[in-house]
């Protein structure tokens, strides 16, 4: 049987600083222009972003997102800058000068607290929005490439709600488990109704921030192809009390192939919004067989090439943002002799897709 999903892990910055935060059972105390796109809204210059969004409009309107300065195409394009590569430190600034998701897997409550409430406030000052992918849901994906997760169903709501006590009131925009509704009807079967209950549970704990955006993952559109079924797992999973639901999270369809996709889901719950991952999708799938080189085709394939850039203004319907979810040069895994670990930066892959872009 073929799976058709995507090994999906991020590798952490490191923040500094001291974790020292009381964990509850709830959650935080916390919240066109004629002539071209409109100028992206800050989060100082905006609407409220805790204001309650109207059905049918899209709650990242204006937004623009945030450009950390301290991640690994950072750091790639300085040093090889400093090495004479001049063209190669161009091309990566592609990735580096873009916006893209932070994810978050460390498991200590207290240290994902600390973290998160880094990034966002750093996004703060920043006037942009950050986008975080919380990635921690017990058997994370079911024993493949990005193994890993929480011990327990416990342990994982003491962990969800350490991440929603560090965005506070403050500005988030939250990915929800990549993968794991896909794979609850396909792969990890005799776990879902557990895992369905605590993304549920997720969905509800974030959405107490009054500025919390939240996206429910719901895969890829070579992976789930019954709408229907895939609907009533999104339902199952909290669906109706997020913001909408994530679509090709670390993967490479295309986004038309998305954007159609999309709309049938989206229709099947009854007009939901939706956010298309756009990272490494310029060039579509690969298009040979489930198989390249040895290792299967959704993970690591040459070729590919970075695709549209990060925006809220994609003038697609019911779509509400262009994101880079996975960071583009990260791993998808170990799939052939070589290849780092998933998670792990891997410049020559960076370099390639920046350069076909």
């Amino acid at each position: 049987m073929i799976v058709r999903r995507f090994g999906v892990r991020g590798r952490l910055l490191a923040v500094a600083g001291t974790a020292l935060v009381a964990l509850v059972a709830g959650c935080s105390q916390s919240t066109d222009g004629a002539d071209g796109p409109p100028r992206p809204t800050s989060l100082a210059d905006g609407p409220a972003p805790g204001l309650a969004v109207p059905p049918g409009d899209n709650p990242l309107a204006g937004m623009a997102f945030f450009v950390d300065p301290d991640t690994p195409a950072a750091g790639q394009k300085s040093r090889w800058a400093a090495g004479g590569r001049t063209d190669d430190a161009a091309q990566i600034d592609k990735i580096a000068s873009r916006p893209i998701a932070y994810w978050l897997t460390a498991a200590d409550p207290a240290e994902i607290t600390a973290e998160v409430d880094a990034v966002v406030r750093r996004a703060g000052a920043a006037g942009q929005m950050p986008v975080l992918v919380a990635y921690h849901v017990p058997q994370r994906d079911c024993g493949s490439y990005s193994a890993g997760g929480a011990a327990s169903a416990d342990e994982y709501r003491t962990w969800i709600r350490a991440v929603a006590a560090g965005i506070g009131s403050q500005a988030a925009t939250v990915v929800v488990e990549p993968d794991a509704v896909a794979h609850a009807l396909d792969g990890c079967k005799a776990s879902a109704t557990e895992r369905f209950a605590l993304l549920d549970d997720a969905v509800t704990v974030l959405k107490q921030g009054p500025a919390t955006r939240v996206y429910l993952d719901a895969g890829n559109p070579t992976w789930i192809r019954d709408t229907g079924a895939l609907a009533d797992a999104l339902r199952r999973a909290g669906v109706e009390r997020a913001d909408g639901f994530a679509l090709n999270v670390s993967n490479f369809v295309s986004t038309p192939d998305n954007v159609e996709y999309g709309g049938r889901l989206a229709q099947a719950l009854g007009g939901a919004r939706f956010v298309i991952d756009t990272s490494r999708n310029g060039a579509g799938p690969w298009p040979d067989g489930t198989e390249v080189d040895g290792g299967p085709s959704w993970c690591n394939p040459p070729g590919r090439a970075l695709g549209a850039e990060p925006t809220s203004d994609t003038g697609l319907s019911g779509v509400d943002a262009l994101l880079w979810i996975k960071r583009p040069g990260d791993s998808d895994g170990a799939c052939r002799p070589g290849e780092p670990v998933a998670g792990e930066w891997w410049p020559d892959y960076a370099l390639g897709l920046a350069s076909r872009s």
